[in-house]
């Protein structure tokens, strides 16, 4: 009988120690395809994210870990964004608009053109993308971002602010 409560109190204890996560949100990460399929195609496109990172990258990994992950952040991007995940090394050939973005060959690893242009030539990891809901530029953000900071970014363009004021302007008022 003892031994029979002292597992019961055991699993009981492990469960608790396992953290609810029945309201979390969670980011659902797409392909690009599948995200300029979804701009092009739903009647209330959002505007869309890409998080261009390497296997290799630490910093890639700790924002995937402590910002991407955070509920807030999630929560917002979810509903403002497609969000897509770029390998800036992948091998697969990416093809938009009529044009084929390969892999190339670089010292001991590459570079993929598609990222690279997403970058504007500036291969730093991690780089977070901007794009409108007609899949146009807005801009890049080069490095890590914590959640916070990284919040008001995504919502000056995700709410238009962008439209209204500059990032200075904005980001003085936003203290």
């Amino acid at each position: 009988m003892v031994k029979r409560s002292v597992y019961t109190f055991i699993a009981l204890f492990s469960l608790a120690l396992i953290p609810y996560s029945g309201t979390a949100q969670t980011v659902e990460w797409m392909s690009w395809e599948e995200a300029v399929k979804l701009a092009e195609t739903d009647k209330n496109p959002k505007k869309i994210f890409v998080d261009v990172y390497t296997d290799w990258c630490g910093w890639c990994k700790k924002m995937d870990k402590d910002t991407f992950q955070d509920p807030k952040v999630a929560e917002y991007m979810s509903q403002k964004y497609y969000m897509v995940k770029l390998d800036g090394e992948q091998k697969d050939p990416i093809e938009y608009k009529g044009q084929t973005f390969k892999f190339v060959a670089s010292g001991k690893s590459g570079y993929h053109e598609f990222a690279a242009a997403l970058m504007q030539g500036k291969l730093s990891y991690p780089t977070t993308i901007f794009l409108d809901e007609k899949v146009n530029m807005l801009s890049p953000v080069p490095g890590y971002q914590k959640p916070e900071p990284f919040l008001k970014i995504a919502k000056y363009f995700g709410e238009d602010i962008h439209k209204e004021k500059d990032w200075q302007a904005y980001s003085n008022e936003t203290k």
